[in-house]
Formats: C-alpha cells, structure tokens, sequence
C-alpha cells in the first residue's frame, strides 16, 4: 500500500465519522483539480435535485478563492469558508500544505460554528 493510499484511506474514515453528525449530507475531500479523493453523500440519504451540480459550482469557487493569498499576511489564512442556502449550508476547510480541500453540505439549520469546531475535532491529527 502506497502513501498515497494510506492517506486517502486516513481522509475516508475522517470523512465517514463526520457524515455521523446528524446535519452532515455530504463530507468529501477534494484535489486541486476538483476531483473528489475521498468522502461522499451519507449512504443511504437522497442527494437534493442538482446537489452534484451545486456542490461542482461551489467547489469551484471556493478553490479559487482558497488559492488566493492576498490578504494572509494582513488577516491570515483562510480557516474555513461558508455559504447558507435555503436548502443547505456549504462550508469548506482548505488545507494548504497538501492543496486540498475538505467541503461539507449539511442541513440549513446547522450551526456554522459548530461544524467547523467538530471538523477541528476530527481533523486536527491531518496535515
């Protein structure tokens, strides 16, 4: 088994603890070209009309905006980044060490704040 299958096995079970939560519909880790590496919908849930479009649409954007460096120095870097919606929140976590990014669809009632905490708590042996 490669590194890079140890690492990927590493993110799927940290992705797979996290679709635990009950508001998390999707947890998946990205590469620098958008594909999903790891992760996915919570088996056996119903992804919304066009959830693969949006979070496509979203995962887009928020690379590029993850890449940005601008403000670093002044403000520092980008923790996590999130959207509300009507039907869902979007939040997502680069990681820019390895240049990949951890992006989460949860329910509209969940609490941002909180998301983030539990992605600390689950992440935080991950570089």
């Amino acid at each position: 088994m490669t590194s890079e299958d140890i690492t990927v096995k590493l993110y799927s079970s940290k992705c797979d603890e996290l679709l635990k939560e009950g508001e998390i519909r999707f947890a998946g880790i990205v590469d620098k070209d958008g594909k999903l590496i790891a992760g996915g919908f919570k088996q056996g849930l119903t992804p919304h009309e066009g959830d693969e479009t949006r979070l496509n649409a979203f995962l887009e954007f928020v690379s590029k905006a993850s890449i940005r460096k601008e403000y670093d120095e002044s403000l520092g870097p980008i923790n996590y980044l999130a959207a509300r919606r009507d039907k869902a929140v979007l939040v997502s976590f680069p990681f820019p060490i390895t240049q990949i990014l951890l992006l989460i669809s949860a329910e509209p009632s969940a609490n941002i704040e909180n998301l983030a905490k539990k992605v600390v708590e689950i992440f935080t042996d991950v570089s």
